[in-house]
């Protein structure tokens, strides 16, 4: 199977696509500005202690206070607080985790009230981010994730991931660690860190102390709510879990994020540093590898798979409802029940994939195609349970209820990823009239003077939809031909998928959006006579 990585920089947003044969498995997107991501860690004050949730309101910034419940505050909560308040009073001088004594755990079946005071500051991780209405999820159990290893402070256990099935290969990573971790650091070694070398572990155990390190400096001048660690590139973290050394590219199409993804590679994989390529064309980087495409088919209330089969995915805050339709299989075989399994099973194939590409969480209720036979039932239950084992989020599945419905719950940590797929018309606003089609060209052909003769802007490309640049293209001495002779070839126009029918981006030599769009080019006729009934009242009231 030949696995690819396509990492799109967008000044606003990094957007990551895992590509297994050109098909699209994997998708993420992230503000390149987002702040309360996954794995950051604040110093933060309690707001509000809540018996009755057994929790506490912190305020680590948000505009919503951030929620932590008392079974979040780690075993060993005493400890870290007293940790905390000595950090705080000795100034400068940064205490040693490793020279304390551990305290007793706490109880399991304490009440937050017990441990903790309004006013009281505390280091905090985000644990899930902000979704909807709801402020960040916290922990006091602290981590930092790297490639091989995870270091957890406040804490001496070492453990190996389930999924290294050699008992020798965990007991030589378990005896490795024990050896080097510092006292009052447990571990977990993660499946990737499996037939890794000393030297690799130890150099990553030395980058996720030091991050340890930073963080606790920063203490006694920091003022609360402020963030102690982030991510060093988003980029980084993005690919950092779902790297892995079988790539045969890793495609990027900016040169800043290009040298973090590469010195990230040489890091953890030396010997495969020269998969991470820069992409320098000027088509858009997800059209060039057929992922907008995908995008456009894969997001939205309905898609379709194959032989006209669809699931239709209708969605709230924690529920997702996922409904299967055979569509005009449904003459393919006069055997009701082999067709209803067979559009089952592959039904169960896109839903796995889909739970991956749009990271949906909380509850998944399926209603699949009634099927009588209970041996069908249970296979289509197996089938799914096959295809999630590529899922790394942790999941339940039930098998199919009296009603033909399956259940399966999903960790959620992020918000869904929403696409919406839907265009707006960029001429009309969605009003339902716009300017003739048949003049936007000469909409284009007037920007184009615009910037060459009044902006004296030269080297530029012009972006339109794929149809509009077929058109303009089309014939020997094309329109587009005929333009370049007039204005010389100072720009190109070439086609971005992602863009409505009549929309256009125009952007500099430098990748520099430039913003030439009028108002009559967002307009309609309806528009425009709002303005004119508008200037008509305005003459009667004067």
């Amino acid at each position: 199977m030949k696995s690819e990585l396509v990492v799109d920089v967008n000044p606003t947003h990094i957007s990551t696509a895992l590509l297994e044969d050109g098909r699209l498995m994997g998708l993420q997107r992230e503000s390149r500005d987002a702040s309360y991501a996954v794995g950051n860690l604040y110093l933060a004050k309690v707001k509000k202690i809540m018996p009755g949730l057994n929790a506490a309101f912190v305020n680590v910034g948000h505009e919503k206070d951030a929620f932590l419940h008392y079974l979040d505050l780690g075993s060993q909560f005493i400890t870290y607080k007293k940790f905390v308040q000595q950090a705080r009073a000795e100034g400068k001088k940064t205490p040693s985790i490793s020279k304390i004594a551990l305290d007793s755990d706490i109880d399991k079946h304490g009440t937050v009230s017990d441990v903790l005071e309004q006013g009281d500051e505390l280091i905090v991780q985000i644990a899930k981010e902000p979704i909807s209405s709801k402020g960040p999820r916290l922990t006091t159990e602290i981590t930092f994730t790297g490639r091989f290893l995870v270091l957890v402070p406040f804490n001496n256990k070492v453990m190996v991931s389930s999924k290294i099935k050699s008992a020798a290969e965990k007991k030589r990573l378990r005896t490795l660690i024990e050896s080097i971790r510092p006292n009052n650091f447990g571990v977990i070694i993660r499946t990737s860190a499996e037939e890794k070398s000393s030297a690799e572990l130890y150099g990553e155990m030395k980058v996720l102390l030091q991050y340890w390190d930073d963080s606790v400096a920063k203490l006694a001048y920091s003022t609360s709510p402020t963030l102690l660690y982030e991510e060093e590139s988003r980029a980084v973290s993005l690919i950092r879990d779902v790297f892995n050394p079988d790539f045969e590219a890793i495609y990027v199409n900016d040169a800043e994020v290009f040298e973090q993804i590469h010195h990230y590679v040489s890091l953890i994989a030396p010997e495969r540093s020269d998969i991470v390529k820069i992409y320098s064309g000027e088509m858009p980087v997800f059209d060039k590898f057929g992922i907008t495409k995908q995008i456009k088919s894969s997001f939205g209330k309905t898609v379709s798979f194959r032989s006209g089969a669809y699931i239709i995915v209708e969605s709230t805050e924690a529920l997702h409802v996922i409904d299967v339709n055979s569509g005009n299989r449904s003459k393919a075989s006069t055997d009701q029940e082999s067709n209803a399994l067979n559009v089952n099973m592959l039904a169960a194939d896109e839903i796995a994939r889909q739970l991956r590409l749009r990271d949906m969480g909380g509850i998944i209720v399926i209603d699949f195609i009634d099927m009588a036979k209970a041996d069908h039932r249970q296979q289509l239950y197996e089938h799914m349970r096959e295809v999630m084992l590529h899922d790394r989020a942790r999941h339940n599945i039930l098998p199919l209820s009296k009603f033909g419905l399956m259940q399966i719950t999903r960790q959620r940590v992020r918000p869904a990823l929403d696409i919406v797929t839907a265009e707006t018309c960029p001429s009309c606003g969605g009003k339902g009239e716009i300017l003739p089609s048949l003049l936007f060209t000469d909409v284009l052909k007037d920007k184009i003077d615009y910037l060459i003769n009044s902006l004296k802007v030269n080297k530029f490309i012009m972006y339109v939809h794929p149809f509009v640049d077929a058109f303009l293209k089309k014939g020997v001495i094309s329109e587009y031909t005929r333009w370049r002779m007039e204005y010389g070839r100072k720009f190109k126009i070439l086609p971005d998928q992602s863009l409505a029918y009549l929309q256009y981006k125009v952007f500099d030599k430098n990748k520099n959006e430039i913003d030439i769009q009028e108002e009559k080019d967002t307009s309609s006729s309806n528009t425009k006579k709002e303005r004119r009934n508008k200037k008509e009242v305005t003459d009667a009231e004067d």
